[in-house]
């Protein structure tokens, strides 16, 4: 079986495996895993330009459709060249059809040590919890290959952990620290689950994250909350940590709506 979530067939083609699979529907694409192989690409694309010390300081995702657990291409393009920020756009494409977009925002890198501050208080390190089964309240192979660490118990609406996985995000590829970081971030709404998937749907349709930090190190820490409104819309709040501490928020835009009956 292999121990990555994609295998790369062409230049910005990749295979999802079955490590990708979705929580909604077995035969769907988990977004978490495709948000960092989005990133990879767009870091890939800007590797190919002079080095220009900008770091990623926002990334914005509109998840279009039904992502099929099949081949997909991914198409970076620069939307903004600049000396102090930069834009990049990419665009998914399952069996020919534009699936999500994303616009990443790179900002010039200033040494601001002096005036750093007003985050929140860092996590306690992981290596206190205990693991706790997400796969007991969410099918699906991306669910399934995560360790997650929460450092309470999760509640409706409410919780805070760590996520980790063993595998890569690509089949004998490296890709960047931010990449293998957001490719872990989608999963903050269904840690956060106010309602029971089988009874109530509440997929994202967007996800955007914010970094006043670049992230390090090996899993991200959530701390997760999900609001349901009483017109079918939902957000999910997370900030954002790794074993330093905090480095930015995510936030999604939900769907509300009953499951379909059986």
């Amino acid at each position: 079986m292999s121990t990555a979530y994609f295998e790369r067939v062409g230049e910005h083609r990749f295979r999802p495996t079955s490590h990708a699979g979705g929580g909604w529907d077995p035969t769907e694409m988990h977004f978490s895993p495709l948000a960092g192989l989005i990133v990879d690409a767009i870091e890939r694309h800007r590797s190919g330009r002079p080095e220009n010390g900008m770091l990623l300081g926002r990334i914005s995702f509109d998840i279009l459709g039904r992502l099929a657990l099949e081949d997909c291409e991914i198409i970076v393009e620069t939307g903004r060249s600049g000396r102090t920020i930069e834009l990049f756009d990419a665009q998914v494409r399952i069996a020919g059809r534009t699936v999500a977009l994303a616009h990443a925002w790179y900002l010039i890198a200033v040494d601001t040590t002096t005036v750093a501050g007003g985050a929140p208080e860092p996590l306690a390190a992981p290596d206190a919890f205990t693991p706790w089964p997400m796969s007991s309240v969410w099918p699906g192979g991306f669910v399934a290959s995560l360790e997650v660490r929460p450092l309470r118990p999760p509640q409706p609406g409410r919780a805070v952990a760590w996520v980790m996985t063993p595998l890569d995000l690509v089949d004998d590829e490296i890709p960047s620290p931010v990449a293998s970081f957001v490719a872990l971030v989608d999963i903050a709404n269904g840690l956060g689950a106010r309602e029971q998937p089988s009874e109530w749907m509440f997929p994202n349709m967007d996800l955007t994250i914010h970094l006043h930090r670049q992230p390090t190190g090996h899993g991200v820490g959530l701390d997760t909350t999900t609001s349901f409104g009483p017109t079918g819309q939902g957000v999910t709040s997370t900030v954002l940590h790794d074993l330093v501490g905090p480095v930015g928020f995510a936030h999604q835009i939900l769907t509300v709506r009953p499951a379909p009956s059986q």
